[in-house]
């Protein structure tokens, strides 16, 4: 078994999620995973593997990264596709330097923050698909530069308080939650 494919079922069996609703997307990603052999190809047709930063503000960790994204014209965390060979926390801190400038972000662990699935919609010749997203709590700089790619429109720390008016998504408000009161499962 690939090294990177085993490494993400461990860290998926370890995951414990913070309600019913990501407790099913877990299963869902679990399942996909341990079946499909290249779950973490991005060529994959009926899905793959995403790998997310919530980037929180270093020290206080009172702010999250957030990033405009230019094809769906919507507020989100960093993230993307995984590269060959290269593991779901490798690349979610690859993404956060690449989509933001910032060199000195960091994993403040080394286990999964969250876990979502959710359907990408026709684009041109790309069929609708699933990302089965695994996302790591990173931290990093505020006083940083920030440096927007081709695929932002822009970057901003805002504050959890007021993600909600960037991004009032179940998914990004289970994470805002998590960060404030820690996983809520018993």
């Amino acid at each position: 078994m690939h090294v990177a494919r085993h490494n993400l079922i461990a860290l998926l069996g370890r995951h414990r999620p913070a309600d019913a609703t990501e407790a099913e997307m877990l299963s869902r990603t679990l399942e996909f995973v341990e079946r499909e052999e290249r779950s973490l190809d991005a060529s994959l047709a009926e899905g793959h593997i995403t790998a997310s930063a919530w980037v929180v503000s270093r020290g206080e960790c009172t702010s999250v990264l957030l990033t405009h994204h230019r094809k769906l014209e919507r507020w989100f965390q960093l993230g993307g596709h995984l590269e060959p060979g290269e593991t779901a926390l490798e690349g979610a801190l690859r993404e956060a330097r690449e989509e933001s400038g910032l060199t000195d972000v960091r994993a403040l662990n080394a286990g999964i923050f969250d876990v979502d699935v959710h359907l990408i919609p026709v684009r041109g010749s790309m069929p609708a698909h699933y990302h089965y997203d695994v996302r790591f709590l990173l931290d990093g700089p505020m006083d940083a530069p920030l440096i927007a790619t081709s695929e932002s429109r822009s970057l901003a720390w805002v504050r959890l308080a007021e993600t909600h008016r960037y991004n009032e998504s179940e998914s990004i408000q289970r994470m805002v939650r998590k960060t404030v009161y820690g996983n809520t499962t018993a």
